[in-house]
């Protein structure tokens, strides 16, 4: 953790709190008012002693961000500029998933369902051409407890009980394999059982590609799930988008992919940004069919969502259905992801960026 920071309740399991916090009860008691009831403030612990709540105070934050800036879009997606206690900011974003529904009778049967985006890092040491994130450089990792953070305040903000279920992404700004211990650490906390209890199978980890890292975590066996950034599919044109791609190959993620362990009722999820011009023709379709060859896999077609100053383009709609459906007849399960938030600041970085020109 960076000596500058001061430490988080929410940087801990409620093991690890048990080892800093007597009697053990009252760590019970807190992860409750943490995760439960979303407190971010000392204070509003009723049942916890004034003396254990200055002692606490001293040495731990509550919640260690909070709310800068927020965006909603008309579909419901909302983006949230976080500031950390260092002044530094990242995002996330709310995104509904799925409406409401109700019968007849107004009564609800099925809940709309939410997903949480977060980030994992400021700024991002990758520096894919296509993203806005990379042109602001590398900062320094989130905490784990920034991390966890980001859901809590969501969740509070939107009114989202704790026993309500969503999922979440870590797809925001960062590269989550980057920062491999703290984000396998807020992995634990999620899914702590007094806390916010989001198993493994409602996580989902985004990698541009770190293949031996890729292995690391799939050694770890935290059943969560893995999306690959793969966005080409010749190392050429990869190591123009994702400069990194020379020290981790197209071929190299494939194999680790290949060793992650899955569910074998899920699939591993490839997500391909799609370019007008750069990636968008059928060509490249056929090489993502062979590529993909014996791996149970989905492609999630995505838009290029262009910002101010960028080179590259939105592909034609037309591209993106002959994309689709050539994939699909060659046996691949493709989606295109439907743009959201494209009425707001939809591409990762873009709302700080917005916000530092201000």
């Amino acid at each position: 953790m960076n000596k500058m920071l001061k430490p988080s309740l929410m940087d801990f399991t409620s093991k690890e709190l048990e080892a800093l916090i007597t009697p053990k009860f009252r760590v019970k008691q807190i992860f409750d008012w943490l995760y439960n009831s979303f407190v971010s403030e000392y204070k509003d612990m009723k049942n916890i002693p004034n003396s254990m709540k200055d002692e606490l105070a001293k040495k731990y934050l509550v919640n260690p961000l909070k709310i800068a800036k927020r965006e909603k879009s008309s579909d419901g997606t909302i983006k949230y500029l976080l500031e950390l206690q260092d002044g530094k900011t990242i995002e996330a974003v709310w995104l509904k998933m799925k409406n409401e529904l109700r019968d007849e009778s107004k009564n609800i049967y099925q809940e709309a369902k939410y997903t949480i985006c977060v980030s994992t890092q400021v700024g991002c040491k990758v520096g894919c051409t296509f993203c806005l994130t990379a042109k602001g450089g590398f900062t320094r990792d989130l905490t784990a407890g920034e991390i966890v953070a980001q859901v809590v305040t969501l969740k509070q903000d939107n009114d989202h009980k704790q026993s309500r279920k969503v999922n979440i992404v870590y797809m925001g700004m960062g590269e989550p394999l980057d920062n491999l211990t703290n984000l396998t650490q807020a992995i634990e906390i999620f899914k702590e059982v007094g806390g916010l209890n989001i198993g493994g199978k409602r996580q989902t980890v985004s990698t541009s590609g770190l293949s031996s890292k890729i292995d690391r975590l799939g050694k770890m066996d935290l059943g969560v799930h893995i999306a690959i950034s793969l966005h080409a599919v010749d190392d050429k044109l990869r190591s123009e988008l994702i400069p990194m791609n020379k020290a981790h190959n197209i071929q190299s993620i494939i194999d680790a992919v290949k060793r992650f362990p899955i569910d074998t009722r899920k699939r591993v999820m490839f997500e391909y940004l799609v370019i007008k011009g750069k990636n968008d023709d059928i060509k490249s379709a056929k090489k993502l069919v062979k590529l993909l060859t014996d791996i149970k896999a989905k492609v999630n077609l995505i838009y290029f969502n262009p910002y101010p100053g960028t080179d590259y383009d939105r592909p034609d709609h037309t591209d993106m259905l002959a994309f689709q459906e050539y994939l699909m007849k060659h046996g691949l399960l493709c989606t295109i992801r439907d743009s959201k938030g494209i009425d707001i600041s939809a591409a990762c970085g873009q709302l700080q960026e917005k916000s530092n020109t201000i």
